[in-house]
């Protein structure tokens, strides 16, 4: 198997889509006996594994528990069959550096939506405008000194060709997830754990409580409905979304970051997972609820508008339109068993293992 290395803004301790990409393709990588360095921010609380290069980084002012890396190339993945860029900026610019010095080939991932996150440092919405043009502008100058482009899903790589005018070839590689630890699973001490035991109907979600997420939403809906909200996971927006809890009257729990030992039982303690973002290029929380048996309420826009399938996997509603939130929340948990079903016949689709075959491919047709 080709050897790999893999530059990215973001990995382990934080929790988000990207980490867990990367560390699971790593993993399954390894497992198939080939090799995937991991180029990343060093950060405070992990101890970097065999083939894990942390370079130096500062705090990023406008997003907490984001850091900045040095686009530093470290000497021992100087060899390499193929770079893989995760992210656009800092690290991954080293990437960039390394595939053109040592004359590699360059697969760029494209995880998130950079302009999306604009009215995170723009004051103004005049401002804010203007980095989002700025934003695709710099993707696109990025993504087109690629050898291959991947996305996670079909919405993405229309997004990438249509919007954003990326002009290499993009190939959809889901990001994939792991079966063997997603599935249903007794959440009886999880329940106790979290003082959960009486609290009835759960609905709930987890991730970054980012304010991109909509989660407010959510916090509105719930408080028409006979329900417990349950927050796994941290971010900026957590404090306003407590408050907004509190002044609507709903019970909302906020369990703060959780081992990804502990989430297949989160998973499976929900009677719904409500995921209103707008901005997600595939929505793994989504998969790995679904495949615990989890149905999912999700925003009918970006990838989660083919991840979740009404009346398969879940319901979808119009973003920002809390009362068809709130209908879709009622008649999935009204079809709760049902649902729970189709969830667990259609989960081997999204299997990691899968997701790596395709991803091999890509590195073949460039190398």
């Amino acid at each position: 198997m080709r050897s790999v290395a893999a530059f990215t803004d973001t990995y382990l301790p934080t929790v988000n889509g990207v980490t867990y990409t990367v560390q699971t393709w790593r993993d399954c990588w390894g497992d198939r006996g080939g090799r995937m360095d991991v180029v990343y921010p060093r950060t405070d609380g992990y101890a970097a594994r065999a083939g894990e290069y942390p370079v130096r980084s500062l705090p990023f002012p406008f997003y907490p528990g984001f850091r900045l890396g040095v686009p530093w190339i470290p000497r021992r993945v100087r060899d390499v069959d193929v770079v893989h860029a995760h992210t656009p900026f800092a690290v991954g610019l080293a990437g960039l550096r390394l595939a053109a010095r040592h004359d590699r080939p360059l697969v760029a991932s494209y995880h998130t939506p950079t302009a999306e996150y604009a009215d995170y440092v723009a004051p103004s919405e005049t401002v804010e405008a203007l980095v989002e043009r700025v934003s695709e502008r710099y993707e696109r100058w990025f993504l087109d000194r690629a050898d291959a482009v991947v996305a996670p899903s079909e919405a993405t790589a229309t997004h990438l060709v249509d919007e954003v005018g990326v002009a290499t070839p993009v190939t959809v590689v889901p990001n994939g997830i792991d079966t063997e630890r997603f599935r249903p699973v007794d959440p009886a001490s999880f329940l106790s754990r979290h003082d959960l035991d009486d609290a009835g109907t759960l609905i709930g979600y987890t991730g970054r409580h980012g304010y991109e997420k909509r989660l407010g939403d959510l916090v509105d809906a719930a408080a028409d409905l006979e329900a417990t909200v349950v927050f796994g996971g941290d971010g900026p927006a957590r404090a306003d979304l407590e408050a907004r809890a509190a002044e609507r009257g709903v019970d909302a729990r906020f369990l703060g970051f959780l081992d990804r030992e502990e989430l297949p039982a989160f998973y499976s303690a929900l009677d719904a997972f409500v995921f209103p973002s707008p901005v997600e290029t595939q929505g793994l929380v989504a998969l790995e609820a679904n495949a615990c048996g989890t149905p999912v309420v999700g925003a009918d826009d970006g990838a989660l508008a083919n991840t979740v399938v009404d009346g398969e996997t879940g319901y979808h509603f119009e973003t920002g339109d809390v009362a068809a939130l709130r209908r879709a929340v009622r008649r999935t948990l009204d079809e709760r068993d049902r649902l729970g079903e189709t969830c667990l016949v259609v989960r081997d689709r999204h299997a990691v293992d899968r997701a790596v075959d395709r991803l091999a491919e890509v590195y073949d047709r460039v190398s």
